[in-house]
């Protein structure tokens, strides 16, 4: 159970408090240091599955905690730029991916109880979401438009990539209903 990608999701799970206590400290760079935790968390996110792919260390513990770690983060980071911003304009994108996320899960858990969990496994724009959405916290966490003077727009581009996870993220939802969907009609189909 304690496998190095393990261990790296156990991490990953413990630097969310941290995380928010950074955010949250009375202090000039508070908010790009929660961010930069943030982007080190996602980068774990991709380390511990390439080892647990290379060095084979593969477990049911990992495929369980992998994707826990990963919602749990996300949902605090959400929570912490729908704080930081107040704007409906950050609120409604976020509560549409923290509520995707709530039902993609379920629907896993649903189709895995029937041994379907294939039929709803990740998949390419899931993992564009994914991605989207992580440059977008990372921007908006930073909350870094400028940088010495410079205008970098990280913000901005926080804002696009924001939309752009939550139309995927959308998108993504209709996709997997759709196969378990399908598969339910043709169970039913079977049995009449």
């Amino acid at each position: 159970m304690w496998t190095v990608p393990n261990i790296i999701t156990v991490v990953r799970v413990l630097l969310i408090p941290v995380f928010v206590f950074v955010y949250f400290l009375d202090w000039k760079w508070a908010h790009q240091a929660g961010a930069f935790i943030f982007w080190f968390a996602a980068i774990t996110d991709w380390f511990d599955g390439y080892l647990a792919r290379k060095l084979n260390q593969t477990s049911a513990f990992g495929a369980f905690l992998d994707p826990v770690a990963d919602k749990l983060i996300v949902a605090a980071a959400l929570l912490l730029i729908t704080h930081s911003y107040e704007t409906p304009w950050i609120t409604v994108p976020a509560i549409l991916l923290m509520s995707r996320e709530i039902y993609i899960s379920a629907l896993r858990e649903w189709m895995g109880q029937q041994g379907k969990q294939d039929l709803v496994k990740v998949s390419f724009i899931g993992k564009s979401k994914t991605m989207a959405q992580m440059l977008a916290l990372i921007g908006l966490l930073s909350e870094m438009e400028y940088f010495m003077g410079i205008q970098i727009y990280w913000v901005s581009l926080g804002y696009i990539l924001l939309y752009f996870a939550a139309i995927l993220s959308f998108w993504s939802m209709l996709v997997y209903t759709k196969a378990a969907w399908d598969d339910q009609k043709n169970v039913e189909s079977f049995h009449q």
